[in-house]
């Protein structure tokens, strides 16, 4: 049997304020992108900024509950979520941060530009996330 290989480190009992002040800027970035985007856009850095945002408010409820946040594989940031809130964390919110990390490596390292329509969608998911995330700080 393989231990796993945690990808967690522990972090100062205030780490959580400057992470969700990034959190913010990440999010208030994709939105701006989103908003003065037109048609034909690559909005590729605004799906990456909504990303980072995810990240960052993930990161802002993990080292405000257990002082530990996330390193290097953002895929098992939704392990550690789910171990720092057990069942108080709704499913939709995980499923919801699963998809938008689904999304990092496209937006930052693919060739394809993402739609108009792609960020808006991604910006709703972020949006929903957000307004959660939120209320867990």
């Amino acid at each position: 049997m393989m231990a796993r290989i945690s990808t967690a480190r522990t972090v100062d009992t205030d780490f959580w304020e400057g992470r969700l002040k990034q959190a913010r800027a990440f999010q208030q970035a994709g939105e701006n992108l989103v908003a003065l985007a037109n048609p034909g856009d690559n909005l590729s850095p605004a799906i990456s900024n909504i990303v980072l945002a995810a990240i960052a408010y993930a990161d802002a409820i993990t080292a405000k509950h257990r002082q530990l946040v996330n390193t290097q594989d953002h895929g098992a940031a939704p392990r550690l979520l789910r171990d720092t809130l057990g069942n108080t964390l709704p499913g939709s919110q995980e499923s919801r941060l699963r998809k938008l990390l689904s999304l990092k490596d496209s937006a930052q390292y693919g060739a394809r530009p993402a739609t108009l329509s792609q960020a808006q969608q991604q910006l709703a998911d972020l949006q929903e996330f957000a307004l959660w995330a939120e209320q867990q700080l």
